[in-house]
């Protein structure tokens, strides 16, 4: 296993309850494996896990409140592909399996999607739906949900399933969701579950020709200041 990208810390620090400061600032990291860039913004406070320049980042004046989300940030940072999700975060319960893993879901565009952004992708469900645990953003745990069936005659399922995928998850380890805030009643299963809100986040798959690789710096408007690492 190669060495955790340092989006990580911030992901693990934000499900113990710590945030990066309220100082408006963006850090900038290296981009994501496989291709992927990022911008997750925290309260307050952005990162960008990008191959662009410092200096090309910083140019489209992005800051923690709310621009590194900008239609204009992202179309500079990638074009006009990427989608936007909510964070979400809950702890596992751990115990026994309460679903059985699925073998013949291949073909699922839940999974293909899945296994698109993520890696070590496991597939679990039964005859409401179906679950996927994987390592995704920065090599956070992510799970994912698809029901089987969406419409009224399907009420509660979402969240009993959820609640029964947080076993597959060791006891208080953290596990994370991207949930889309369009998609309320996804969103209203996910916080019935006792998943919280940490943050919001786009994930990119740009194309460029010549990237510049970043160099780790933090972005505070007015003036640029560097710490170690790009951590905050």
């Amino acid at each position: 296993m190669g060495e955790a990208h340092p989006l990580l810390t911030f992901f693990m620090d934000a499900a113990d309850g710590c945030f990066p400061p309220v100082d408006g600032r963006v850090t900038v990291l290296p981009p994501l494996p496989g291709g992927l860039e990022c911008s997750v913004a925290f309260t307050g406070h952005a990162v960008v896990a990008t191959a662009m320049s410092d200096q090309a980042v910083y140019a489209q004046g992005p800051d923690g409140f709310g621009e590194s989300l900008s239609a204009d940030f992202l179309r500079h940072l990638a074009g006009p592909t990427g989608w936007i999700d909510a964070t979400l975060t809950a702890r596992g319960t751990g115990g026994l399996p309460r679903l059985a893993e699925l073998t013949d879901a291949d073909d699922h565009p839940r999974v293909r999607h899945a296994r698109w952004l993520r890696t070590n992708v496991r597939v679990h469900g039964d005859e409401r739906g179906l679950i996927t645990l994987a390592d995704g953003l920065a090599g956070r745990r992510e799970l994912s949900i698809e029901l089987h069936r969406t419409q009224d005659s399907s009420r509660g399922h979402g969240r009993s399933l959820l609640s029964d995928a947080l076993s597959l998850v060791p006891e208080g380890e953290p596990v994370f969701a991207a949930v889309s805030p369009g998609n309320a009643r996804s969103l209203r299963a996910f916080l019935a579950c006792g998943f919280t809100p940490v943050g919001s986040e786009v994930l990119l798959r740009p194309e460029r020709r010549q990237p510049a690789l970043a160099t780790g710096t933090v972005w505070q408007p007015h003036h640029f200041s560097r710490r170690p690492g790009g951590s905050a």
